[in-house]
């Protein structure tokens, strides 16, 4: 453990990790049981096309979430388009920019115009007192995100959607294993997508699934999915290739197995975050609903410069420095991203909520390549830090002094 600012890795002293701590480094599940499904499916030889792994996958997730339809797909990026597509979706979208830019790519990809709604100050999720303001006559949807999994205002989005005949879909990319009064993730809207990319912490590789209680939506989905083909030879509507091959659902499978275990990785490691970043000053961990499931994926930290007396920026810096990765999750926002930033200029001016949440967030390392010993050092690297701010503010700026006359030529 570190005990004075001087001792910090960005001024000369050793990394507290000799290997990079990651955010979002896989979770790695039994791989007895993943290599015994992967040597069955190797004696099948079927490999993708439908086989009885991905189908397996499809009615367990179904299972867990209780919904009618589970269409697994090759990534989440490729399920929110087919979704949009199979919707109908046109003109603009009433969407969030403070989430991975896959959300708003989906949509322009398809010539559909994303329309920025800012977000809750305290759910990072977008904010249903804007929508209506934000509203046209081309407005065809609302495509909310269930940020960090924390679910939030899905009756009043569905009362507005209905009010104002629109779709409403969710990105459900973070909430797998997740609820909103004891309902699971997966049933809320019209559908939802989860994301089983290899940073989440059920992952099937790459993947992603569509929930939906909608039958006739689920059948136009699993032709999309597979080049419209209805069987062999008839292709009976446009489609693509987003299929699920069955090495990922073999990964899904054995993840599901694991669940449990993983869960409790991640809210031990939340809960040790917590004691140790209690009553910091300028440092706010974002809490989860406990009376509601949650998977615990993330660990989100505000930053209030004022408080802290470093910026987020700054801080990330030093913990770089000591081999911690941490994430400015979603930083600088999907409108300040190209093309967004070019093709919709004003967008700054209506998303204050958002342009301040970005300058702010903080994504700590969690997962089960992370134990107590790594949270407690990180802990005491953001204490060292805050307690003192004004020493280490004062080094910091030395420091980017010195680099700025040693590149001098």
């Amino acid at each position: 453990m570190k005990s004075r600012g001087e001792d910090l890795a960005i001024f000369g002293g050793p990394p507290a990790f000799s290997e990079a701590l990651h955010v979002g480094r896989p979770n790695v599940f039994d791989r007895a049981r993943f290599l015994d499904r992967v040597n069955k499916m190797l004696d099948r030889r079927w490999l993708t096309n439908d086989g009885p792994l991905v189908q397996e996958f499809e009615q367990r997730l179904a299972d867990i979430c209780a919904i009618d339809h589970c269409i697994a797909v090759c990534n989440a990026t490729l399920g929110l388009e087919l979704l949009i597509r199979a919707c109908g979706l046109t003109g603009e979208v009433i969407v969030p920019s403070f989430t991975f830019v896959a959300t708003v790519h989906a949509l322009q990809t398809q010539s559909i115009v994303p329309h920025f709604c800012d977000i809750g100050r305290d759910t990072h999720s977008i904010d249903p007192r804007r929508i209506e303001r934000s509203l046209t006559s081309r407005t065809s949807a609302i495509l909310a995100v269930h940020l960090w999994g924390r679910i939030h205002d899905v009756e009043i989005l569905a009362d507005l959607a209905a009010r104002h005949g629109l779709t409403l879909l969710f990105d459900a990319a973070h909430a797998f294993g997740c609820s909103y009064q004891g309902v699971s993730a997966g049933g809320f809207g019209r559908a939802e997508v989860f994301s089983f990319h290899a940073t989440k912490f059920l992952n099937t590789f790459e993947g992603g699934a569509i929930a939906t209680n909608d039958g006739d939506l689920a059948g136009r989905l699993r032709l999309m999915r597979n080049f419209g083909f209805r069987d062999f030879d008839s292709v009976v509507s446009l489609g693509t290739n987003a299929k699920m091959s069955e090495v990922s659902a073999a990964m899904g499978l054995t993840a599901l197995e694991s669940l449990d275990r993983v869960v409790a990785c991640n809210r031990a490691n939340h809960e040790q975050y917590a004691e140790l970043l209690n009553n910091l000053p300028g440092v706010k961990l974002l809490a989860y609903d406990e009376t509601e499931s949650c998977n615990y994926q993330y660990v989100v930290v505000e930053i209030d410069e004022r408080g802290v007396g470093l910026n987020r920026d700054e801080l990330m810096r030093i913990l770089w420095a000591e081999n911690v990765l941490a994430r400015r999750y979603f930083f600088p926002g999907c409108h300040r991203m190209e093309p967004y930033r070019a093709l919709y200029p004003e967008a700054p001016d209506r998303l204050p909520v958002t342009e301040q949440v970005c300058s702010r967030v903080l994504q700590l390392p969690t997962g089960t390549a992370v134990g107590p010993d790594e949270v407690a050092v990180i802990g005491s690297i953001l204490r060292l830090v805050v307690d003192e701010a004004p020493k280490v503010k004062r080094l910091l700026e030395k420091e980017s002094r010195d680099s700025e006359v040693t590149s001098v030529p």
